[in-house]
């Protein structure tokens, strides 16, 4: 499995080390705010499971977040495929942070490595983005990495139950757009 590497980042394979902070982060009712409910320690273990079930299959998905300086996982990022059932198909980018690792700059640093890995390893046409439109910390992210919204693409997420959750919004970034990639200054290295 590929490693991407960022000046203060590495994206890697899960290890079971991960699994307690992992747990800690989905029993979080602020990261959890725009997910939904939170997870016990056997849901957070069975989704590690399947995200590294899913890169096996693909080749890409989500990779833990390990901070250089520590060594500490501090959370995820990567690319899935839409879910079955969203008003659109392709491929979706996202993160999420543990809350010691908020406002440094993690997630964009992140996002940008994935985009590149997403662009010029995987050739994709176009990557996405969806979070709730009260996600406001997230749709900055996205527009920070050079996403963009069209209001005609909101949709009310089939999966979630009525209220602040059902409304979410759509980021789109098309390969080859300007900014994308390693040429914003992200080092980026596969490893």
């Amino acid at each position: 499995m590929t490693e991407l590497h960022t000046d203060r980042l590495t994206l890697r394979r899960w290890r079971d080390s991960d699994l307690e902070p992992w747990a800690a982060m989905n029993a979080d009712p602020e990261v959890r705010e725009h997910l939904g409910d939170l997870l016990t320690r056997e849901q957070s273990d069975a989704s590690v499971a399947r995200f590294q079930a899913e890169f096996d299959r693909r080749g890409y998905g989500w990779w833990a977040i390990e901070a250089q300086a520590t060594g500490e996982f501090i959370g995820f990022a990567g690319l899935d495929q839409v879910d079955d059932g969203m008003p659109f198909t392709g491929v979706e980018i996202g993160w999420r942070l543990a809350r010691s690792a908020w406002g440094q700059g993690y997630a964009t640093e992140a996002a940008l490595t994935v985009l590149a890995y997403g662009f010029d390893t995987l050739v994709l046409p176009e990557i996405l983005a969806v979070t709730t439109a009260t996600n406001l910390r997230s749709q900055a992210v996205m527009r920070r990495i050079g996403m963009t919204r069209d209001p005609a693409d909101d949709f009310d997420d089939p999966a979630a139950p009525e209220g602040p959750l059902r409304p979410n919004v759509l980021f789109r970034i098309a390969r080859g757009a300007s900014g994308t990639g390693c040429q914003w200054g992200v080092a980026a290295s596969a490893t």
